[in-house]
């Protein structure tokens, strides 16, 4: 007796939910968002990330002598660096099947969805504040012929209409700092089933340093965005039944990347040396922290 393969539920599209003036704030900046350092590294292979990376760089890119080669072999580093870190954070989404559903809080152009999709071979639903960035991504999803696996939303990541427990996991890649945690958590473990995981990478600042730095300030102003301090995604996790199990900071790990990134002429976009500094001053810190849904 064989049994009929059971249909996916598939989230009907929906318009996003009435938005603050700030969320209408946020939508519009990545709508007209065209930042070359964004652009330039997923033409290299379709991959659109829109993070940082990990790794050591390999610095004989600087000493390219033919400046058209040297701008190209700076750009495809750079990129190698970033995909390393969505690489990593897909490692730790937890032995997932075909079958698996997983969801991608604050996709982007959907470059972290589609990883996830080629490591596991999951279902993936990404969900982007943007409807710019929505269209983009499914239309890459079509040109890989993943759409019928990875589809993209324009929906609010704190209110995505989508199905309780439906999801094997789910994370954010540096989106947190655009939303309430206490409101993002409580979603994220209305989505996942018990015992599914969430993964996040995102900078922090650190509360052992005191208050906000400057560069903290100067970060947030250039994003539009409000960074949030170190314990209180421990306190807004525990809150809503997400238990971590494993804590790394990736602030070593990530300050090659913007070493090199300061010096590609054609990406940079200002706010390099203020990363930098905050990295090194001990004032801001990149973090991965892995949580299972209790």
């Amino acid at each position: 007796m064989t049994t009929a393969p059971v249909a996916r539920k598939t989230p009907t599209s929906a318009p996003v939910p009435t938005q603050s003036t700030y969320q209408t704030r946020v939508a519009d900046y990545w709508n007209a968002e065209e930042n070359p350092v964004n652009l330039e590294l997923g033409k290299i292979d379709d991959l659109y990330h829109h993070h940082y990376g990990i790794g050591d760089a390999d610095w004989s890119v600087l000493d390219e002598p033919d400046p058209d080669l040297r701008k190209k072999r700076v750009t495809g580093e750079l990129h190698r660096l970033e995909h390393a870190q969505a690489e990593l954070l897909a490692t730790h989404l937890g032995p997932l099947t075909p079958a698996d559903r997983v969801f991608d809080a604050g996709c982007g152009r959907g470059g972290g969805s589609v990883v996830a999709n080629l490591r596991h071979g999951c279902h993936s639903d990404g969900v982007t504040i943007s409807a710019k960035q929505a269209e983009f991504a499914n239309e890459m999803a079509r040109k890989r012929g993943i759409d019928g696996k990875v589809r993209y939303h324009h929906r609010n990541m704190l209110d995505t209409g989508f199905e309780s427990g439906a999801y094997a996991a789910s994370w954010n890649n540096e989106s947190t700092m655009y939303v309430e945690l206490d409101l993002l958590f409580a979603e994220h473990s209305r989505l996942l089933r018990r015992g599914g995981r969430y993964v996040v990478i995102t900078g922090c600042y650190n509360d052992t340093y005191g208050q906000a730095s400057r560069e903290v300030s100067q970060i947030n102003a250039h994003y539009i965005c409000d960074i949030h301090p170190r314990s209180e995604y421990f306190r807004a996790m525990a809150r809503n039944r997400l238990v971590p199990v494993h804590v790394e900071d990736l602030t070593q790990a990530t300050i090659p990347y913007w070493e090199l990134r300061k010096e590609a002429d054609h990406l940079v976009t200002g706010i390099e040396d203020t990363f930098l500094s905050a990295y090194r001053n001990g004032s801001f810190q990149y973090l991965l922290i892995v949580a299972d849904r209790v």
